[in-house]
């Protein structure tokens, strides 16, 4: 099932405004400003908001007005990202600030990433690092999950939280469109350990059309995270009409197994949500055949998503079962020393 968004800790509501000057930015002429966060690029006027509407330039310095200002917060099965070859079984302190770089017409989170943004009303609760990390720790966790909405408009957020994180032996993930710049990758690089990729179609005209983005540079961050050594995992969401037809799916699949075979293939069902209120649930039948391409195109894993079926992890060599799942629930784990125990062949992940 695709991460969706919990109630945030009443609690923890302080309404305090925060903004910091932003990373991964150059100043132009005229107090303009240009944003190297993500593939969007933007030239910002001065007293402009970028397309991510969190980010705004101000006399050609350019800021983030959602640093440590949380919409949500949750402790989550790590599974629940969804991530299931990276700490199973292991609980993630999740967090999320409003906003996002894209405009996805059937986006499971619209009321939190597509929130108004541009009038200065910023809402959510003073979250700092340093307690975001103390949190994770209280409850448990191995790591710390920014995801919810696009953690990339929220980057220096996360990368001030990933770096204590880190200190405090905590793990850092993304649940990321990949829509950000090689920079942004290279400089959080040191702290961040695994991402689950929203590989939403595998057509660009789809990708500008529903998303408001291309393509090309999602395709671009998958090689790179993988080359530069974070675990990557990817989900696709089934939308009928829109990226479900065998020539797409088998694209998708292919491309995926060309980065990687062992990468895990999350294929998720869609429910009619936000714009596309008319559109009809994913057909079982259409995951189904999605797995079975997946599977010919050479990919080891792959689940289903948002759906009462299993989610095991099975030995790709000998069919051997490894990690036995029931919902977000792992009732057994009899991988040793990262190997099947029936034929010794290594399973893929960060166990």
């Amino acid at each position: 099932m695709r991460d969706k968004k919990p109630v945030p800790l009443s609690e923890e509501i302080l309404g305090t405004h925060m903004k910091k000057e932003a990373m991964l930015y150059e100043k132009l002429d005229k107090n303009h400003v240009l944003c190297l966060l993500c593939s969007h690029n933007c030239k910002i006027e001065d007293s402009r908001y970028g397309f991510c509407g969190v980010r705004k330039n101000e006399k050609g310095t350019l800021y983030t007005h959602v640093y440590g200002k949380a919409i949500a917060s949750h402790v989550d099965p790590i599974e629940k990202k969804p991530l299931y070859h990276f700490l199973p079984g292991s609980q993630a302190y999740s967090i999320a600030t409003v906003g996002c770089n894209f405009q996805c017409e059937f986006c499971q989170n619209w009321q939190i990433s597509q929130a108004s943004k541009k009038d200065g009303d910023f809402d959510g609760y003073e979250l700092k690092p340093e307690e975001v990390v103390r949190k994770a720790k209280k409850y448990n966790c191995r790591s710390i999950s920014y995801t919810y909405t696009e953690p990339t408009i929220f980057f220096e957020y996360a990368y001030d939280t990933s770096k204590i994180a880190k200190k405090e032996a905590l793990y850092n993930t993304f649940v990321t469109n990949g829509y950000m710049t090689k920079e942004a990758l290279d400089t959080i690089k040191p702290y961040l350990d695994a991402c689950n990729v929203d590989l939403k179609s595998f057509s660009d005209e789809t990708y500008k059309r529903m998303c408001k983005g291309t393509l090309a540079p999602v395709l671009e961050s998958i090689r790179h995270m993988k080359k530069i050594g974070m675990w990557v995992e990817v989900t696709t969401l089934v939308v009928p009409g829109m990226n479900d037809s065998d020539r797409e799916l088998k694209s998708i699949a292919e491309f995926i197994a060309g980065v990687g075979k062992d990468i895990p293939w999350h294929i998720s069902r869609f429910h009619p949500d936000y714009k596309l209120l008319d559109a009809m649930p994913t057909p079982l039948e259409t995951l189904d055949k999605a797995a079975s391409i997946g599977a010919k195109a050479g990919l080891r894993y792959i689940y289903l998503g948002n759906i009462a079926r299993e989610g095991n992890t099975r030995c790709h060599k000998c069919g051997e079962l490894l990690i036995e799942r029931v919902g977000y629930t792992i009732t057994q784990n009899k991988i040793k020393n990262k190997k099947c125990p029936s034929c010794g062949t290594v399973a893929a992940g960060v166990w």
